[in-house]
């Protein structure tokens, strides 16, 4: 005699498969009698007021203001030459840490006491902790570096 070829993990999914199909089935008779019973669908069109909000009463159209096309810009705006900063690139700190043996270390800025993280590489004069210097920020892997660290007397 063959064995059955319907195992309890088939019919388990088979019982869960109809059972969707009828709470589907229910949902939809109940919305049918609830669109009998109210007899509206909600708001048929929905508009903007001038503050942005959704209402369903139209605007005013003695309200309604012209724009014109031309004067809308999307760009970024011109700069003018008095609006720029003058921008000194050479920051002046000092050397809070630095292990020569591992070739790193960190400057504190003097403005804004920022710690910047320094590497060997960008090093022009030997430092020590607690060296007065000037340096550069650049943009690293993990935040802004010094770069061309000089000791300033």
């Amino acid at each position: 005699m063959a064995k059955s070829q319907q195992t309890f993990n088939k019919s388990e999914k088979e019982k869960k498969r109809l059972k969707k199909r009828e709470d589907k089935r229910k949902k939809m008779e109940a919305r049918k009698q609830e669109k009998e019973a109210g007899g509206s669908e909600g708001i048929q069109f929905a508009y903007v007021d001038f503050n942005g909000n959704l209402t369903d009463t139209p605007p005013d159209p003695s309200l309604k203001v012209k724009v014109d096309a031309e004067s809308i810009e999307v760009s970024i705006p011109k700069r003018d030459d008095n609006d720029v900063e003058e921008f000194d690139p050479i920051r002046k700190g000092k050397v809070s840490f630095f292990d020569s043996s591992k070739g790193f270390g960190f400057i504190i800025d003097s403005e804004n006491q920022e710690k910047y993280f320094c590497h060997v590489s960008g090093l022009i004069d030997e430092i020590q902790e607690n060296d007065k210097v000037s340096f550069e920020l650049e943009k690293g892997m993990k935040g802004m570096n010094a770069v061309r660290v000089k000791i300033v007397d």
